[in-house]
């Protein structure tokens, strides 16, 4: 196998080989990504939404890798992409801005294992799509957002450090999964999403999303001589009016 594709590799790189004419285009590491990122969810009976059909090559790419057990749907504002729907997939046509097309969308395919987002990566479509489809994601579910590199594209509403972008905004996501901690509560308030969001990570020009429920803010463990204890003091001490005042520590 080629150096170029690395271990693991071998069914995005046989499936290139064997595309019809439905034009797929990523760039070459992102199915390294993909791998990394989606391996888990191989066989399974999952529900996958991407945004974004484009050509149509990535409908029968996604089926092949997911399998038989999972329930695909796709969306593009373009009509024409219809025609590219496959036997076990669905292409739903309306704005990716749109939150009641959104809805409408969640309410018949969701809720989803996995959303990519590869739709029109302007800012304001990235964004959207993300605060409307993140409550239909499932527990351990993926969002994957692709192409941020346009963050640092002017003509798609971002630029360096603009902070209409999706990458500042998924910076203050960063942000917002840790205040749980926070003890600068005029500034840096708790956000209710840290309840659900497990995990930011961010890949050349992919941002991957990871929700994982919580039922408790995070507690301290600590064992000697095989006692076992939890504690939440170290945050508690601080006499901080966010939640941490607002939830007993548990014995």
């Amino acid at each position: 196998m080629s150096k170029e594709w690395g271990p693991c590799m071998s069914y995005f790189s046989d499936y290139l080989k064997r595309t019809d004419h439905r034009m797929i285009t990523k760039w070459m590491h992102y199915f390294a990504i993909y791998e990394r990122e989606l391996a888990r969810f191989r066989g399974k009976d999952i529900s996958f939404l991407e945004i974004g059909v484009y050509r149509g090559g990535s409908i029968p790419m996604w089926k092949g890798y997911f399998g038989p057990n999972a329930r695909l749907a796709f969306v593009d504002i373009d009509p024409a992409c219809r025609d590219h729907a496959e036997p076990a997939t669905t292409v739903e046509i309306g704005d990716q801005t749109d939150p009641a097309f959104l809805a409408d969308v969640a309410q018949k395919h969701g809720p989803f294992d996995v959303v990519i987002d590869d739709g029109g990566h302007m800012m304001n479509q990235q964004i959207t799509s993300f605060e409307h489809l993140w409550p239909h994601l499932s527990d351990q579910g993926l969002y994957l957002v692709e192409d941020t590199h346009t963050s640092y594209w002017p003509g798609f509403g971002g630029g360096f450090r603009n902070e209409a972008s999706f990458i500042e905004y998924a910076k203050r996501l960063v942000d917002k999964l840790h205040s749980w901690y926070t003890d600068q509560d005029e500034i840096f308030p708790y956000h209710e999403i840290a309840r659900e969001l497990n995990a930011v990570r961010f890949y050349d020009s992919i941002v991957v999303l990871e929700k994982l429920l919580k039922t408790e803010p995070p507690v301290s463990v600590a064992s000697q001589d095989g006692r076992i204890t939890r504690s939440r003091k170290a945050l508690e001490v601080r006499g901080r009016t966010s939640i941490f005042g607002r939830i007993p520590v548990p014995n």
